[in-house]
């Protein structure tokens, strides 16, 4: 009798461990489920002329609840227009299986596209054209894993060579320097028509670097007519790097020639004005994109959005050239340097 008791009780007591068990493991299941995720972006600072983009991005960023340390952790790798390098931290992002690629500029986004084919990680571009470049199906469909915050080349353009005949009228002839192989033919077809109709005549000049812009301008300054009038800068990376500014800048300031398209300076000379977008703004609005597809948005269609505009004078450089610009182009500036 005694050991049909002792067996008896031996049969009831799983039940009671198997409940408490049971119990530990939905107590385990529900603090797994309350955890916060923490999000892993890598960040390619691709150009140091528009490092503020990134300032903007974390900004809004944490408005929209993502504090880094916490739930998002941000691996910023920058380098200033060097494919190699770009190459080397896109490989690093990849393996590292980042939750999101954010990029800029163009040529950095490129590579990320082609980085990603495989591991189809989203990509978030900012300050990259969209033009001539396969990087996009369409701004409505991106497809793909690629999506982002459109730099608007070819407005921009037309527009720094409004302003250009409006402040210096005088300038008939432009010289154009841009980076040898960029894709620059979307802002060239735009400008073609507006300059032949302003009776303006443009001369680019592709250039792989700083070394090659010094050697067409030494040849050039053989004589005493460079054969231009003004210096136009296209939406592109070779004008804003420091060397090739700092040589368009020594010739400019020489010849007390007016310089204009993206704000830049160094020393007491640099452009007169600026039409470009701004930086913390558009890195404000990459962010909103990344928080979409951090949500499960689908970046093929999630639609591409545009930079706006900022347009900056330099007055002091305005008043060393003695130029007169009208109070209906100043009040239209967003920012006045004086």
């Amino acid at each position: 009798m005694k050991k049909f008791l002792t067996t008896g009780r031996i049969l009831q007591r799983p039940p009671l461990v198997l409940g408490l068990t049971l119990l530990l493991c939905y107590a385990l299941l529900f603090t797994g489920c309350s955890k916060e995720k923490t999000y892993r972006i890598g960040i390619l600072a691709g150009l140091d002329y528009a490092s503020d983009i990134v300032v903007g991005f974390k900004e809004k960023m944490t408005e929209l609840g993502y504090v880094e340390g916490k739930n998002v952790v941000y691996d910023v790798q920058r380098s200033n227009f060097d494919m190699a390098e770009y190459k080397k931290i896109l490989q690093k992002f990849v393996a590292d299986k980042v939750d999101v690629i954010f990029t800029f500029p163009t040529e950095a986004t490129i590579e990320a596209k082609l980085a990603t084919a495989e591991s189809k990680i989203p990509v978030v571009f900012c300050f990259a054209n969209i033009e001539d470049n396969n990087l996009i199906n369409s701004v409505r469909e991106p497809g793909g894993n690629v999506t982002g915050v459109r730099y608007p080349g070819p407005d921009l353009t037309v527009k720094r060579f409004e302003l250009m005949q409006a402040i210096v009228p005088e300038a008939t002839r432009l010289w154009i320097p841009y980076q040898k192989g960029y894709p620059v033919d979307c802002q060239i077809n735009a400008l073609t028509p507006v300059a032949e109709a302003a009776g303006v005549q443009i001369e680019y000049f592709p250039a792989a670097d700083a070394a090659e812009l010094q050697a067409e301008l030494d040849r050039r300054s053989q004589g005493s007519d460079p054969g231009f009038d003004a210096i136009l800068f296209l939406a592109e990376p070779l004008t804003v790097t420091p060397d090739a500014f700092s040589v368009l800048n020594n010739f400019a300031a020489s010849r007390r020639m007016p310089m204009a398209g993206a704000l830049i300076s160094e020393g007491d000379y640099g452009t007169i004005f600026g039409v470009n977008v701004d930086f913390i703004p558009s890195g404000r609005q990459a962010a909103t994109v990344v928080d979409k597809i951090l949500k499960g948005a689908n970046p093929a269609v999630t639609p591409v959005v545009s930079s706006e505009s900022f347009f900056q004078i330099n007055y002091k450089i305005v008043q060393k050239l003695g130029l007169n610009i009208s109070e209906t182009i100043l009040n239209q500036a967003d920012e006045i340097i004086r």
